[in-house]
């Protein structure tokens, strides 16, 4: 093990979480720009975009919502895992994003970045 990995899980092991394996092989950012993002997916993105704008109206960043994206994004989410169908992923990418641009609570919102140690599990 070597001194990064013991110092990055240090505090893992103290409140009890699984260590995260050291990474041992070093990828450059173009082989990371090709795995690490699907052009498809943000292409269907885009599309479905175009057509809400014309069927509804642009989005204007920063205006209030109109619409209740979050428990919309939870239930796409369900129908996703309920068929299988990835539109339902696409959708919710979607209303993932005009949240960001068109927030829908009731409070102020920011964006501080930052690792909550939440993760994916591992299948």
């Amino acid at each position: 093990m070597t001194r990064n990995s013991f110092i990055n899980n240090l505090w893992r092991w103290k409140c009890g979480m699984q260590e995260i394996e050291p990474v041992t092989k070093k990828y450059s950012i173009k082989e990371l720009r090709k795995t690490e993002w699907d052009p498809e997916f943000e292409q269907l993105m885009r599309n479905r975009q175009i057509v809400g704008a014309i069927r509804y109206e642009p989005k204007v960043k920063g205006k209030k919502a109109d619409y209740e994206h979050i428990p919309s994004s939870i239930e796409r989410l369900k129908k996703y895992q309920e068929t299988g169908n990835q539109e339902y992923l696409v959708d919710v990418a979607n209303l993932c994003m005009i949240e960001f641009m068109m927030p829908s609570i009731d409070k102020e919102v920011f964006f501080e970045a930052m690792d909550d140690g939440e993760h994916c599990k591992k299948i």
